[in-house]
């Protein structure tokens, strides 16, 4: 089968078209005939510093469309060709992935391939950011670092629906803020982090504006990728009780500490989520927040626009896109679609 893989790491150049040997499950495993999928963030850290790779050569690629192609020992519930999406442990740029089956998940109705590859990663991300981790509660403000990102993108749109009383996001550029006020947003402040891993300017210029634009009191929720300044300036954007989630570390800095200082004297509180870890020591959780997540594709709640889609082959042009942090939404590469 073809695939992408890296050798070495670094820039887009990196990435070459290889034939390589084709996965077959073993138990409780599927494999899939790829027809789509996700490029995120997280790939272009795999490739430039080895984020999450066990070794090399490596396969980067987190989530798939496509259908069932063979089943391993033990897994139930799916069938041969059966159209499926998965998040996947690597591997996912290629033609064919193998995943756990606890992380393949039967389309919803209406929902097609093109649309399925932005979903495994994106959308139970977006839902536990904001219900399951960072426990909205209606009326609530929420502040989204990289608010035209893929996971942005829906974060807005799922504020909204669950009652949010205002949504601001941060942005680097005015084109990017323009989307995002089409996708849920209140109010979106430019020069801060994007949705690729933007170097945010200090977290005390966009904490300062949030607090402006609330008289004072800050926001209830904030949910930040970025890590360090950034992930300061939105302990700094909070209101009295308030709470950030950390769902990455883009800006590459030392991973953030907080303790009593921080914390005590407004009743302050701090979570983390990563969907890969959680499906690796939670899966039925997973599939929980996942249901719920897919649910919201498919009864129109939420929409994540495909704004750019590449042939496997043209991974690295995909990569060289997100890194020069001007797309929005969400990028694919076509594989058999």
């Amino acid at each position: 089968m073809r695939a992408i893989q890296l050798q070495e790491y670094g820039g887009p150049e990196v990435l070459k078209v290889v034939d390589t040997s084709t996965p077959e499950p073993g138990p409780g495993q599927i494999t899939v005939d790829v027809a789509y999928t996700g490029v995120n963030f997280a790939d272009l850290k795999a490739r430039g510093e080895g984020y999450r790779v066990p070794s090399l050569p490596y396969v980067p690629g987190l989530e798939v469309s496509g259908h069932v192609r063979a089943l391993g020992a033990g897994v139930e519930g799916f069938e041969v060709g059966q159209e499926v999406a998965a998040l996947t442990d690597g591997g996912a740029y290629a033609e064919v992935a193998l995943a756990d089956a606890t992380t393949v998940f039967a389309l919803p109705d209406g929902v097609d391939l093109r649309t399925a590859a932005t979903l495994p990663t994106v959308l139970p991300t977006a839902h536990a950011l904001l219900h399951e981790v960072g426990r909205l509660r209606a009326g609530e403000s929420v502040l989204v670092q990289g608010a035209a990102g893929g996971i942005g993108t829906v974060v807005g749109q799922l504020a909204k629906a669950g009652g949010a009383g205002a949504v601001y996001g941060v942005v680097s550029s005015e084109a990017k803020a323009k989307y995002a006020l089409e996708h849920g947003y209140d109010e979106v402040f430019v020069g801060g982090s994007g949705d690729s891993g933007d170097s945010a300017r200090s977290g005390d210029g966009f904490a300062a504006e949030v607090r402006a634009a609330t008289g004072g009191r800050g926001v209830d929720l904030a949910l930040d990728p970025v890590g360090g300044d950034v992930f300061r300036g939105g302990l700094a954007a909070l209101a009295v009780f308030g709470r950030l989630v950390s769902f990455g570390n883009a800006s590459s800095a030392p991973p953030w500490q907080v303790g009593q200082p921080e914390l005590y004297g407004t009743g302050l509180g701090v979570s983390g989520f990563s969907i890969l870890s959680l499906a690796k020591s939670a899966p039925d959780a997973l599939r929980e927040v996942a249901a719920r997540a897919f649910a919201k594709v498919a009864d129109g709640t939420v929409r994540l626009p495909v704004t750019a889609e590449f042939p496997l082959a043209d991974a690295a042009e995909a990569h060289r896109l997100m890194g020069a942090r001007t797309s929005t939404g969400k990028l694919l590469l076509r594989v058999a679609g």
